[in-house]
């Protein structure tokens, strides 16, 4: 397969260090990609396993770190955002790069249509998380559980001849429906981002690829790796997409 150049790629919860991280999947995502810029958008490393004594780290969680530390090498522009997994870096931010690796809490990009974007996690913007931490730690444990509880359910479709179904993004969305005007995730980064003077804001948290205008503002979501596999990408002639990588090719 050939290898496809873009000028900027958006990623997110890869959740590297957690069992249900779709590793090999990004790695293959990866090695058959360039860009100018790389936007690691937050947890990608996931601390909060190794604070409950769950911590998976594969090998093939080490080759998406290579593959990263290739794209630096070869003089891609690689940003790591902080989310709220992996947080314990956020003490060190702007204190350090590593060559063409930064690390920060928040970023801006201009994209190739002038659009000046916000790029950060969107933990902060997320009313349970910020009601506090153990809500968070609750609410991660309960994913970890419908997603075990997805895995052995989606088994037994596969032995009867049926196609993977996700229980845990369908409660998610019913979640999302019933709270939404509580806390409207959406509407709170991209309002932030208007007061601070950006065309748009590119985020991940939620695990919900997304492209679309949230009044006049651009909100853009690169999805997760470990239910729906995708990233976000900039075409060089300016149009943005989102791209689904669900096998090894």
């Amino acid at each position: 397969m050939k290898i496809k150049k873009y000028k900027t790629i958006c990623v997110s919860d890869t959740h590297l260090g957690s069992r249900d991280a779709k590793a090999d999947l990004l790695n293959n995502f990866l090695k058959h990609h360039e860009c100018d810029n790389l936007f690691l958008i937050g947890d990608i490393i996931d601390g909060w396993k190794i604070q409950q004594n769950k911590w998976k780290w594969k090998q093939s969680h080490t080759n998406v770190i290579r593959r990263i530390l290739g794209y630096a090498k070869r003089g891609t522009r690689v940003t790591y955002i902080t989310g709220n997994h992996d947080e314990f870096l956020r003490p060190f931010v702007n204190q350090f790069s590593l060559g063409n690796i930064v690390v920060c809490n928040q970023a801006e990009y201009r994209d190739i249509d002038g659009n000046f974007l916000l790029l950060t996690h969107g933990d902060m913007f997320d009313g349970i998380t910020r009601l506090g931490k153990w809500i968070g730690f609750l609410g991660d444990s309960a994913y970890d559980f419908v997603l075990w509880v997805n895995t052995k359910f989606n088994y037994i479709r596969h032995r009867l001849g049926f196609g993977y179904w996700s229980l845990s993004k369908f409660l998610k969305h019913k979640v999302k429906k019933a709270v939404g005007f509580v806390f409207n995730f959406e509407q709170n980064v991209t309002e932030y981002g208007k007061r601070k003077g950006y065309d748009g804001v590119i985020c991940g948290h939620i695990h919900t690829p997304e492209i679309k205008m949230v009044g006049d503002m651009i909100y853009m979501n690169d999805g997760d790796w470990v239910e729906s596999c995708s990233a976000l990408v900039e075409h060089e002639d300016g149009k943005w997409e989102i791209i689904y990588w669900n096998k090894i090719v």
